[in-house]
C-alpha cells in the first residue's frame, strides 16, 4: 500500500491539566501521551526508552496513579490531570524533596532513567511513606524502572535518606509545583 492510499489520521481536541496548567490542544489518536507530552506540550523530561513499557523512563503520574505515558495514547488521558517530572520542583526552582535525595545520594547517573524513577517513587511514596520500610521494599517499589548506570545503589539510598527524615510523613507529601510551564 502506496502512503497516498493511507488512511488521513483521526484528530480529536483534548483537555488536560499537566502540571497545574490547563492544556487543549489537536491530538491524532494514535498519538501516544509520551509524545504528546514531548512534542506538542514540549515537556521533555518524559523520556522514551523502550517503547512497550518495560523500562519505566516514561512514567508520569495520571488522576493520582503512576502509568506508561508510552502505552497510552494521548486521546485516553483527555479530561486527566497529569504531573511530570517538571512539575516535581517547587514554583521557584528549589528541588522537590525526592529530587533533593536522588542529587544528594547519587541516585542517578546519566540521568535518563531518572524522571521515571522519581515518578514512579513520588507515587509510592504517597501510599507508603513507612519510615521503618526495608531496603527489599524500596527495590520491590522500584523494581518496574530500568538503569543502566547506577546499580540502583544510590536510588535505595536516596528513598531510604528521605524515609528516615525526622518529619518524613510531610516531607513526601510535599506538593510539586502546580505552576510550571508559564501559564
Amino acid at each position: 500500500m502506496s502512503e497516498s492510499s493511507l488512511p488521513q489520521q483521526q484528530k480529536r481536541l483534548i483537555h488536560m491539566r499537566v502540571n497545574g496548567v490547563n492544556h487543549e490542544a489537536q491530538a491524532e489518536t494514535r498519538l501516544l501521551l509520551s509524545d504528546f507530552l514531548r512534542h506538542t506540550l514540549r515537556l521533555t523530561g518524559t523520556h522514551v526508552g523502550c517503547e512497550h513499557g518495560v523500562c519505566g523512563a516514561c512514567t508520569v503520574i495520571l488522576n493520582g496513579s503512576p502509568i506508561r505515558s508510552c502505552l497510552m495514547f494521548a486521546v485516553q488521558a483527555n479530561g486527566g490531570e497529569i504531573l511530570t517530572v517538571e512539575g516535581l520542583a517547587h514554583s521557584d526552582g528549589t528541588l522537590h524533596p525526592l529530587q533533593q535525595a536522588f542529587h544528594d545520594y547519587h541516585g542517578l547517573q546519566c540521568g535518563f532513567c531518572t524522571p521515571g524513577f522519581l515518578m514512579a517513587i513520588y507515587a509510592f511514596l504517597q501510599d507508603n511513606p513507612d519510615p521503618n520500610m526495608s531496603d527489599e521494599a524500596i527495590r520491590e517499589a522500584i523494581s518496574g524502572n530500568l538503569c543502566r548506570c547506577t546499580g540502583y545503589q544510590g536510588i535505595v539510598a536516596a528513598v531510604r535518606h528521605l524515609l528516615a527524615q525526622t518529619n518524613a510523613a510531610p516531607v513526601v507529601q510535599s506538593e510539586p509545583s502546580l505552576t510550571v510551564g508559564g501559564e
